[in-house]
């Protein structure tokens, strides 16, 4: 690796540690102002609020708006050594525009290898403990308040409940119904159905079976009875930001689990997987965009390019965010609304560097 290399290599992550560190500073002064009424009102610890919290938002935030902190740094950086005839001084050498792209991308890669790895594997066990301090302290207690549940628990196998109480684990007026085809073979019904925590197995009272052929129908009766099917508490628990505390293999398993049930709010997984794939790309396109809209010297100078850079940084937030919320309501595909932006900014990079003059 040459000297040049290193040069960019080193500039450009040190400005990226920097640029991170003071917007996500900037982040947590303005979610401590904003919580601070809720810390005091519920008599937060201190210490849970600096390690379970802020320790646990700070690398939530680092990573969920890497992108576009590579993206300033690169704008900030390049704009700089430009400024300072660096740039020219590469291009007159024969060195060619592309090549000096290189070291940017290198540095691009580290960054998007280590996202990947931290939204993958590392992020979630975080989440889980921040999430769990703002359940606690942040956010009113939780009561689930669905009725007329429908619940797919295996291969035509439809559960029903009319109510639930996550307070005593208990549900209401319980129906299982075994469906082939379009015939109705068994339907289970049951006053309640409780949880028993020491057996790990519902409890269900008041039984109530049928059993359907195609000729006859037969009734059983029986008081109690414990079974165990695939519905767990966990399932009527709040489910506040629950996509952020999967790794990549949990969210993979929670999404075909979901997909078995026929559940709602498939989307909000969806969106969380295919995001964690395409931050990397991000990472690649917005960083050799920020070097082509930077790397020559403005007469404007070096302030105009940090605010073009910020522009374009607010639009592709803005574009992100109108994907993300089209994919949510289910009117496009999932997998083209979050990969639509970078789709979108791909096509910006190669018309800024076909157009603008280095």
């Amino acid at each position: 690796m040459k000297i040049l290399d290193r040069y960019l290599i080193k500039n450009f992550l040190i400005t990226y540690i920097f640029v991170a560190f003071v917007i996500v500073l900037i982040i947590c002064m303005i979610d401590y102002t904003e919580k601070v009424d809720d810390f005091l009102e519920k008599k937060a610890p201190l210490n849970a609020i600096i390690f379970d919290y802020y320790m646990n938002l700070i690398p939530y935030w680092i990573n969920y708006i890497s992108p576009l902190m590579v993206f300033i740094a690169t704008v900030f950086f390049t704009s700089r050594i430009a400024a300072r005839t660096e740039i020219v001084a590469m291009l007159s050498s024969g060195i060619s525009f592309m090549r000096i792209l290189l070291p940017y991308m290198i540095g691009a890669t580290v960054l998007g290898i280590i996202t990947f790895i931290q939204v993958g594997w590392i992020l979630p066990l975080a989440n889980k403990v921040r999430n769990q301090f703002e359940k606690s302290y942040v956010k009113s207690e939780f009561y689930f308040s669905g009725r007329n549940v429908h619940i797919t628990i295996a291969p035509n196998v439809y559960a029903y409940l009319e109510s639930y109480n996550n307070a005593t684990k208990t549900g209401n007026k319980f129906t299982m119904e075994t469906v082939e085809g379009t015939e109705l073979k068994q339907k289970l019904a049951a006053d309640k159905i409780v949880w028993q925590e020491d057996k790990g197995k519902w409890l269900l009272q008041n039984i109530q079976v049928r059993t359907l052929d195609s000729l006859n129908e037969s009734i059983s009766y029986m008081a109690d009875q414990d079974t165990t099917i695939n519905l767990s508490p966990k399932d009527f628990e709040s489910d506040y930001n629950l996509f952020e505390t999967f790794t990549l293999p949990e969210l993979n398993a929670y999404i075909d689990l979901l997909k078995s049930r026929g559940a709602d709010g498939l989307e909000v997984y969806l969106i969380e997987k295919y995001t964690r794939f395409t931050q990397p790309f991000a990472i690649f396109i917005l960083t050799a965009i920020g070097v082509i809209v930077s790397a020559r010297k403005s007469r404007r100078g070096v302030g105009w390019q940090i605010a073009l850079g910020f522009m374009l940084a607010f639009i592709y937030i803005l574009f992100f965010l109108l994907s993300k919320g089209v994919a949510e309501a289910g009117t496009i595909n999932t997998l083209l609304a979050v990969w639509l932006p970078n789709i979108v900014f791909t096509f910006v990079g190669m018309i800024l560097y076909k157009t603008l003059p280095r």
